[in-house]
């Protein structure tokens, strides 16, 4: 429950018309799903303007509406109208203003690879006894973030939030939105090089989350990434860090791992065992994560145990899936060059006694190295892989590498997911026994193979 006077202070609008003591049941910022008493916040974008939807908005019985330039159609004289000079930091202004009001503790989480399974994971923890605030799925952005931390409320006893970028500045000033107490990244891989040109600047960015931490400002950091190393063996201001790894040494580190049927075993700081349904020991990263924020935040090994335990994954990261008589890997929620090697551990470290086949989707936004980057994985396909299905015109140039290695009858190109369906029945004649891994970038709409 938002006061109009909330959305003033917090955005520095102007009350262009209503009464600034006004009530708002909630802040939304789509008219589709609008509900009576709630504020209307008209954002703009590339490809749409809210502005065009005040009408609808009023029709649904909204108390407020948030607005760039004042309507140009009647607007009742009950209804609060508050103007703004720019709707999208307006929203991220309202959710940092609720966040300020709610005090608990916030983890944030980036990085290249395993955001949303980490964050996943972590609310999973928290959530076994407690009310945990997330974001859904993927709502990481400028946009999905404080939509987010607008619905908190006195009853949320944590909250955990992934945060995303493809632009510098994007982390810094998401997090200065959410003023995380614990932040957590994942790893630092090539992954938006199109925009943060190269290791480094993917590095900066993705740090800069530790500039903007709350206190006690705790850091957990993957002690196994080459370029978090330089962060754990150097000094950060303003934060304490704790680690978590496998090969490293660490606060939190995991030994023992066993992978069998599907089930990842392993035990934390050699005394502590877990389990994990997960098709490769990458998870076992994740949850390390998890872990530490649990016991930072006060939960114990046993009842984590079990909470992860029960743990199921999200859609479209290295998920095994049936379709029509096929087994095939589902990792088609994203791709770049980090995450496609993990799939192919999975795929190598996975028994079948038929074929593995990959169909890869373009890894896009790797900027000036993609085809680079697209040539060098050709190596690591061919040593675990009998079959490509190459899908899209970088896919192309990975084939094109691995004729290096493997002779032409192994190799297929097409341009889209149906394209790939129909030779994996046509031509390549997959069959029962084979594994297919199937993985691309978001817009590639990969996961239409597994529709057929």
């Amino acid at each position: 429950m938002f006061k109009v006077d909330d959305i003033i202070r917090a955005t520095r609008g102007l009350l262009v018309q209503g009464n600034a003591s006004g009530r708002i049941a909630g802040i939304s910022t789509d008219s589709r799903s609008l509900k009576p008493k709630e504020a209307f916040l008209a954002l703009r974008g590339k490809n749409f303007d809210g502005h065009n939807f005040i009408r609808q908005a009023i029709k649904s019985g909204v108390s407020c509406i948030v607005v760039e330039s004042k309507p140009e159609i009647p607007i009742p004289a009950q209804l609060s109208v508050i103007k703004v000079k720019d709707t999208t930091l307006a929203l991220g202004d309202i959710g940092r203003f609720q966040r300020q009001k709610i005090n608990l503790p916030v983890i944030a989480v980036t990085g290249s690879n395993g955001k949303t399974t980490t964050k996943e994971m972590v609310a999973w923890v928290l959530s076994a006894h407690a009310k945990v605030l997330k974001n859904e799925g993927t709502k990481n952005n400028q946009i999905g973030l404080p939509q987010t931390l607008i619905q908190l409320t006195k009853q949320d006893k944590f909250a955990v939030v992934e945060i995303g970028t493809n632009h510098f500045g994007e982390v810094d000033y998401l997090a200065k939105i959410a003023r995380p107490n614990i932040g957590i990244i994942t790893n630092i891989g090539p992954s938006h090089l199109e925009f943060l040109k190269d290791l480094k600047g993917v590095f900066k960015e993705k740090t800069s989350l530790l500039d903007n931490l709350a206190s006690p400002a705790i850091a957990l950091l993957n002690a196994d990434d080459p370029a978090l190393k330089i962060l754990l063996e150097g000094k950060t201001k303003g934060c304490r860090i704790f680690s978590y790894g496998i090969n490293t040494k660490s606060d939190f580190s995991a030994s023992s791992i066993k992978l069998e049927n599907g089930k990842v075993e392993f035990k934390v700081n050699a005394k502590f065992n877990f389990e994990l349904s997960s098709l490769g020991n990458y998870n076992v990263y994740n949850a390390l994560a998890a872990i530490a924020a649990g016991r930072i935040l006060g939960l114990n090994y046993a009842g984590m145990r079990a909470r992860l335990a029960g743990f199921k994954f999200p859609k479209g990261r290295l998920n095994l899936a049936e379709y029509k008589g096929l087994k095939f890997i589902d990792d088609t929620y994203n791709s770049n060059p980090l995450s496609l090697k993990v799939a192919l551990d999975v795929l190598a470290a996975s028994r079948c006694p038929g074929r593995k086949i990959l169909i890869m989707g373009d890894m896009l936004e790797l900027g000036q190295q993609k085809e680079l980057l697209h040539r060098q994985i050709a190596w690591s396909i061919t040593n675990t892989c009998d079959l490509l299905i190459a899908v899209g015109k970088l896919a192309r140039i990975t084939a094109s590498a691995a004729r290096r290695y493997w002779k032409a009858d192994r190799i297929f190109c097409c341009d889209n997911a149906r394209q790939a369906w129909d030779l994996l029945f046509k031509q390549v004649n997959a069959g029962a026994g084979d594994l297919i891994l199937v993985k691309g970038s978001r817009s590639m709409k990969m996961e239409g193979v597994l529709r057929g």
